[in-house]
């Protein structure tokens, strides 16, 4: 959405569009033109698209902010410092670009007007190094870029974007993704690449609706089973992260304490014992127990267990580790010959496998 024309469609509907991208303006000068239309009788109420971008205005001409039916307006590209409520004068803008400029998230406004016709916000490459809480309040948005920042994390509260359905958080710093992510149930495409993430949570198989997911450029050794829950999933890239190389060298498996050994007896063999037998720390732990989940063993484990590595084909090239953990080492050699088996039978029954998955 860099560059926009004003076509026949345009006119026909009565919609003017304000084009005056690539000029290199200064804010004066583009100020001087777009006082212009204020010389027709009522003509800048037609305007609806403001295309701005690749110009020089470190600050934004007040002009701009006339258009009050503006539906788009770009500013990317500007070399602007400093972000207006735009919003407050702009009351039914619905997609605002302002991508590649030098806003810093010292240079928001501390609340924004609210609107409920923002659907696109596009603030990419810029200088934020927090995650910009201000937006939360835009409730109808739908695609939020906030990629090729600094950020280091992402706000907790991002469920209430619940109308999401593109968010691209690509080219920043984050080391995790908040479980409040899988709450976004209407999201399709999801960017993380280009970040130093370890590992994703669980709920992630929440977003049912998702198509494609950017994850290439971390640091993932695994991906969580869950995954494969995600039956609309099409494209997975995973390009550049330690999956297949370094997580394998680092599994080990230490020996169980007495503690585990003998809790393990209890449950393997159902030894019977009343409630006042063993202390009650020793019941709650007990009952802990995890089922091992080699599905050819009836084995537990408790505190410690194998990190096991199977390799789910996902479209019959490419194979995705996925980390389980095996009550002991022997169940982790008989579980690895076995999944091959499994997986030939698993890949003929599940048509949803993903389609497209980008590993080199």
């Amino acid at each position: 959405m860099d560059n926009y024309t004003s076509d026949s469609s345009d006119s026909e509907q009565g919609i003017k569009v304000i084009d005056y991208a690539y000029l290199l303006l200064n804010a004066e000068e583009t100020d001087k033109k777009l006082q212009e239309y204020f010389d027709e009788k009522k003509s800048f109420l037609l305007v609806e698209k403001q295309i701005l971008h690749h110009n020089q205005l470190p600050t934004l001409p007040e002009a701009i902010f006339k258009f009050s039916n503006t539906r788009i307006l770009d500013i990317s590209n500007t070399g602007i410092t400093t972000l207006p409520d735009v919003f407050k004068y702009l009351p039914n803008i619905t997609s605002l670009i302002a991508k590649n400029n030098l806003i810093t998230s010292k240079s928001l406004p501390k609340t924004f007007s609210k609107t409920t016709t923002l659907k696109e916000l596009n603030l990419s490459g810029n200088m934020l190094c927090h995650f910009p809480e201000q937006i939360l309040e835009f409730a109808a948005l739908r695609f939020l870029y906030l990629g090729g920042n600094g950020m280091l994390e992402i706000s907790k509260n991002i469920w209430r974007l619940q109308n999401l359905q593109m968010l691209s958080f690509g080219g920043n710093k984050l080391t995790e993704v908040p479980s409040a992510l899988g709450w976004l149930e209407h999201l399709q495409a999801l960017v993380l690449c280009d970040n130093e993430i370890e590992s994703l949570p669980a709920n992630i198989a929440n977003l049912r609706k998702l198509k494609s997911l950017f994850l290439h450029k971390n640091k993932l050794r695994t991906l969580p089973p869950e995954l494969v829950a995600l039956r609309n999933l099409n494209e997975l890239s995973l390009r550049d992260n330690p999956l297949v190389v370094r997580f394998v060298s680092e599994m080990s498996y230490n020996p169980a304490s007495l503690l585990e050994l003998s809790a393990r007896s209890v449950k393997l063999y159902n030894i019977f014992y009343e409630p006042d037998d063993i202390p009650h720390t020793l019941r709650n732990y007990i009952n802990t127990a995890h089922h091992c989940v080699n599905p050819h063993c009836k084995g537990v484990y408790f505190d410690n267990r194998v990190e096991h590595i199977k390799f789910v084909d996902f479209c019959g090239k490419y194979r995705i580790p996925l980390l389980q953990y095996l009550c002991s080492t022997k169940c982790a050699s008989t579980a690895s010959t076995r999944d091959c088996k499994e997986d030939v039978n698993e890949r003929s029954s599940q048509s949803y496998m993903m389609k497209k998955v980008l590993l080199g």
